[in-house]
């Protein structure tokens, strides 16, 4: 029974998953800081200092606000993750990347695309065109 949960803790994906998390609730922590510091100031400023008191909106008897204010907070994290951490880093990566060997169909496609055109050139000028 031991030997069986070593070999379960020693996988290499149960590592990567630990580091992956823990590396994520860190990640999370910036992004709060990086909206508490920027984004919430903004909002209390387009709203007059309203945007605090999102969460006590109340209708029907049912706590509204708490879900708007969640998702507000879920759409303000996933606007700062986009912009701040997708986008420069797929444009790092498609920089850096290296480049892709055409493929023995392109190569070959690309040389009867090639042939056709002379063809069709040298077609035109018998003709005069």
């Amino acid at each position: 029974m031991l030997k069986g949960f070593r070999d379960f803790i020693l996988r290499g994906n149960v590592v990567d998953l630990a580091v992956a998390v823990v590396i994520g609730a860190a990640f999370g922590e910036v992004v709060n800081g990086f909206i508490a510091a920027f984004i919430d100031p903004l909002i209390a400023l387009m709203l007059g200092g309203a945007g605090e008191d999102l969460a006590a909106i109340v209708f029907g008897g049912f706590p509204v606000g708490l879900f708007l204010s969640a998702l507000v907070t879920f759409l303000l994290k996933a606007l700062v993750i986009y912009f701040f951490v997708v986008r420069p880093f797929s444009n790092m990566a498609a920089r850096y990347a290296p480049k892709a060997e055409p493929t023995d169909d392109v190569k070959l496609l690309t040389e009867i695309r090639d042939l056709q055109q002379q063809q069709l050139t040298a077609l035109q000028r018998a003709r005069g065109d």
